[in-house]
């Protein structure tokens, strides 16, 4: 699935999510967040693999739910610890398990979304990824690079699936209020002034 199809797809999720958990639309921050972990896979394992040649391909480590579980489980329950704390001694609520929460629903959909189409397709082995490293992993033919992965763009019907779950994604966001723009707009302003703050 390309970047804009897991971004649509787990923002989905998440805005259901949190209609049903917290009973509102997702706030700036688990907006950002959840963005930020649909690429994460792909972001952590492409660069390992296809650079470094550390990892056997591009969908192996962080797009294993044998490694994803075990790490946001951990990285959950050690927010929460802190969330306890802090409502307990500052009598305020945390917010640190919410982000965890975006952050780990974003990975996990991202690594769900590219196991689509090879379960569509009946080829459960190109799904092998998910039990990456007890499952071995297919070869694999595709260009080891970001580039050569954009220059076999085609308008196939996946595609156009994606198209259509990001004007579904979009029409979702718009009628919520687009959360997360603020934060995406404000962000560049901010990096500039720290920069501009630091100078002698």
């Amino acid at each position: 699935m390309w970047p804009w199809g897991h971004l649509a797809a787990a923002f989905l999720v998440y805005a259901v999510y949190s209609r049903v958990r917290y009973g509102h639309r997702p706030t700036e921050a688990t907006a950002v967040l959840v963005a930020l972990g649909s690429q994460l896979p792909d972001l952590v394992d492409k660069p390992l693999a296809w650079t470094v040649g550390a990892l056997p391909t591009g969908r192996s480590l962080a797009h294993s739910l044998l490694i994803l579980g075990p790490l946001l489980a951990v990285a959950y329950l050690y927010a929460s610890r802190r969330d306890r704390a802090a409502a307990r001694f500052a009598r305020r609520e945390g917010a640190r398990a919410p982000l965890v929460v975006a952050l780990g629903l974003g990975a996990i959909v991202h690594s769900l979304t590219d196991a689509l189409y090879p379960v569509v397709e009946g080829e459960f082995g190109g799904t092998a990824f998910l039990a990456w490293p007890v499952a071995d992993l297919p070869p694999t033919t595709d260009p080891q690079s970001f580039v050569g992965q954009f220059t076999q763009m085609a308008f196939t019907p996946e595609f156009a699936f994606e198209l259509l779950l990001v004007a579904l994604a979009l029409t979702v966001w718009v009628r919520q209020d687009c959360p997360g723009l603020d934060t995406v707009r404000i962000l560049p302003g901010r990096v500039v002034q720290s920069v501009v703050s630091d100078d002698p």
